[in-house]
């Protein structure tokens, strides 16, 4: 079929609506019309230039998927005519690392986007198996908000599952915009007392709305200084370093090294953010202080239905944190987050 999308064709050049043809689903594909897309910090990596997406150009962009699939391979007949989620990040299903619980570290794993194309466009085809059917959400969810929990929801939930987190931990969550706002809110939902640092007052706003306890503006503040007072409030809740758990979100060199220095004794340390810059940090503190550090990337499938379950029973919020435009806006609104001018993760919706 023919679909329309919006392409990178070059990088650091506006993205070009155009027909984009489709073949009919192979067996263990299905072709999704696409409700919604959300617009990730990643996206515009891939515009800018900064980074390179492992698909050749031109590539349709976007991985934060809603849709309705109207074509199914033969494995993937039990799909047809659902409402979906697709994850970001699609694994084979087949590996170790996927008997292992870790799809999202998958060798053969494709993302929409990146490795193929992706979910700013009327259509996109992609592997049936990892999808999340979304026919059981009850009223009142919104299919369209759902698309941003296929990347920032989904990914903020995984990395407060590595972490470990329980309820009465203390939670400090570097960059409280996107998955950081995302991240505050459910480890809130889990009993954790929530510390948000960021360099925007009105992130730090909207993150005291989201159940933040404290927030900490850390603008031209420097770290040891956010280090004594995010220690001094761990000391007055009497929560021991055993208990810290420290979410870098901020996607910046200096939120990567703060988040590095919060470090104390058995603490917990989970990178969720992406900054192109080298940090220089002394790796000898994770000896020194027993300490625990964890990558991120994405989420498994199978986290999806404990994601939509917090959401179904309203312990996460989508619609505060959300926004909605037509896919038509999509240049203009990449270069509003290139110039943070976004508060809210942006949902586009195909035009019409």
């Amino acid at each position: 079929m023919d679909a329309q999308a919006y392409f990178l064709a070059t990088a650091a050049q506006p993205l070009e609506r155009r027909p984009l043809s489709l073949p009919e689903p192979g067996p263990g594909e299905v072709l999704v019309a696409v409700e919604a897309c959300g617009l990730c910090h990643t996206d515009l990596a891939f515009a800018d230039g900064s980074v390179r997406p492992r698909h050749p150009l031109p590539l349709v962009l976007g991985h934060e998927i809603a849709g309705r699939v109207v074509a199914a391979g033969e494995a993937c007949r039990h799909l047809a005519g659902r409402p979906v989620l697709v994850p970001a990040v699609l694994p084979c299903g087949d590996c170790p690392f996927c008997a292992a619980g870790r799809g999202n570290a998958c060798p053969g794993q494709r993302m929409p986007g990146n490795d193929i194309h992706g979910g700013f466009a009327s259509h996109v085809l992609v592997p049936g198996g990892p999808l999340i059917p979304l026919d059981q959400a009850p009223p009142g969810v919104r299919l369209d908000a759902l698309a941003v929990v296929a990347d920032a929801v989904a990914t903020a939930y995984q990395a407060v599952r590595r972490s470990g987190l329980a309820a009465g931990d203390a939670a400090w969550v570097i960059g409280a915009g996107g998955v950081g706002g995302f991240l505050i809110q459910i480890a809130a939902a889990l009993g954790a007392r929530v510390v948000a640092c960021d360099v925007a007052p009105e992130r730090l706003a909207a993150a005291g709305r989201l159940g933040a306890e404290e927030t900490v503006c850390v603008a031209d503040r420097p770290p040891r200084e956010v280090r004594k007072l995010l220690h001094q409030l761990a000391r007055g809740w009497r929560i021991p370093s055993l208990n810290w758990r420290i979410f870098e979100a901020s996607g910046s060199t200096a939120g990567q090294l703060l988040a590095f220095g919060l470090l104390g004794p058995a603490a917990t340390l989970v990178q969720v953010g992406y900054a192109a810059g080298k940090v220089e940090v002394r790796l000898s503190n994770l000896m020194a202080f027993d300490a625990t550090v964890h990558g991120t990337w994405g989420a498994p499938p199978e986290v999806f239905p404990e994601v939509l379950q917090l959401i179904y029973d309203r312990r996460i919020e989508l619609e505060p944190a959300v926004d909605h435009a037509p896919m038509s806006a999509l240049n203009r609104l990449l270069d509003d987050m290139a110039n943070h001018r976004l508060s809210r993760r942006m949902i586009l919706h195909p035009d019409a």
